[in-house]
C-alpha cells in the first residue's frame, strides 16, 4: 500500500493496532452543514474527514458539490483526492464540477488522476465532455490510473448510449479506439440494445 494509502487510512478514523475500541470518526453523525464547514477549516486533516464524509453521504450531499469543486482546486494532495471521490459518490448531480475533475486527470499525483477519472465514471454522461483526456489517460505510468480510466469511458458511454438510445454515439464513440477487441464488443453491444 502506499504511503498515501496508509495516511488516508490513519486520518478516516480506523482504530489503531492495539486499539479494543476507537470513538467515533470526527464526520460520524454531523450533517452536510457540518461536514461543509469542516471542508474550510484550515488543517488539512479536518478537511480531509470533511470529504470523506460527503462521501459516505452520497447523493444527500448535493449540495456540497461548490465546496467539494473549491476543496478539489486547493493544494493538499489528499484533500483533492477525497474531494473527487465524493464527487464521485455524489454522481450525476455533480455534474458542474465535470471541467475541474477534467483538469484533475493531469494532477501531478497519480491518486488525484485515478480519483478524479472514477469520479468522472460515476458522474456518467454528463462528463462526455472529459473523454478526451480520459483516453490521453491510456497512456498514464500507473496502471490503477489507466484502468480507471476505461472503467469511466465505459460508463459514461454506457449512459450516453441508455440515455439518449442512438446507435450512431455507439458505433462513433466506442468504435474509434484503435485495439483489435473493441470492434467485437461494439458489434455485441449493438445486438444488445437493438
Amino acid at each position: 500500500m502506499s504511503r498515501h494509502g496508509w495516511l488516508v487510512i490513519l486520518l478516516l478514523g480506523l482504530p489503531v493496532l492495539g486499539s479494543c475500541r476507537a470513538k467515533a470518526p470526527p464526520y460520524e453523525g454531523k450533517s452536510v452543514a457540518e461536514l461543509k464547514a469542516m471542508l474550510k477549516d484550515p488543517r488539512a486533516e479536518v478537511r480531509v474527514q470533511g470529504a470523506f464524509g460527503l462521501g459516505r453521504l452520497g447523493p444527500e450531499a448535493r449540495e456540497a458539490v461548490p465546496d467539494l469543486i473549491e476543496a478539489l482546486a486547493g493544494s493538499d494532495t489528499l484533500v483533492r483526492e477525497q474531494s473527487a471521490a465524493a464527487l464521485g459518490k455524489i454522481g450525476p448531480d455533480a455534474a458542474e464540477a465535470v471541467p475541474l475533475l477534467t483538469e484533475a486527470l493531469r494532477d501531478g499525483d497519480w491518486t488525484v488522476r485515478r480519483q478524479a477519472a472514477l469520479a468522472l465514471g460515476e458522474i456518467g454522461s454528463a462528463a462526455r465532455a472529459a473523454v478526451p483526456a480520459l483516453k490521453k489517460l491510456g497512456q498514464d505510468p500507473k496502471e490503477l490510473v489507466r484502468k480507471a480510466a476505461r472503467e469511466a469511458l465505459g460508463k459514461i458511454s454506457r449512459r450516453a448510449v441508455r440515455r439518449r438510445g442512438r446507435r450512431d454515439f455507439l458505433d462513433g464513440s466506442l468504435a474509434r479506439r484503435h485495439d483489435h477487441e473493441q470492434p467485437r464488443r461494439v458489434s455485441g453491444l449493438t445486438r444488445r440494445i437493438w
